[in-house]
């Protein structure tokens, strides 16, 4: 089972820069700010969280469904934030390979709701 996804975010030391003017010259040196890498590490993350969320939200109605078995194996099987969703069930890649009627339902979704879903994370991202 997949663990949540840990994102490392490094930032440079500085970068020191010299610019002329009339009465001579200035140097400036640019500086990260406190807390910079936590605040996007953690803001990447509740973005995967979401990713995740919204997949296995809108996988449902396009998942097989004779018990509910399947989806609540995906539900269980999932590590929300980990970036991978994985299906409990003895039986899940047969059904998503040769289902009669709803196969390959992760990339039926995807076709169908990948904007909202990348637009949310931007968002989300963004915060």
């Amino acid at each position: 089972m997949a663990q949540k996804k840990e994102f490392r975010i490094t930032t440079p030391r500085g970068s020191v820069f010299t610019s002329a003017d009339a009465n001579g010259s200035v140097t400036a040196k640019i500086e990260w700010a406190l807390g910079f890498a936590q605040r996007k590490a953690e803001s990447f993350s509740k973005a995967q969280q979401f990713v995740d969320s919204e997949c296995l939200r809108y996988m449902n109605p396009l998942t097989p469904r004779r018990t509910g078995f399947l989806i609540k194996s995906g539900t269980l099987g999932t590590v929300i934030g980990s970036g991978s969703i994985e299906y409990l069930a003895p039986y899940a890649r047969r059904q998503y390979y040769e289902n009669k009627s709803k196969p390959r339902w992760f990339e039926t979704m995807k076709a169908s709701h990948k904007e909202p879903i990348l637009k949310g994370a931007e968002r989300i991202a963004r915060e």
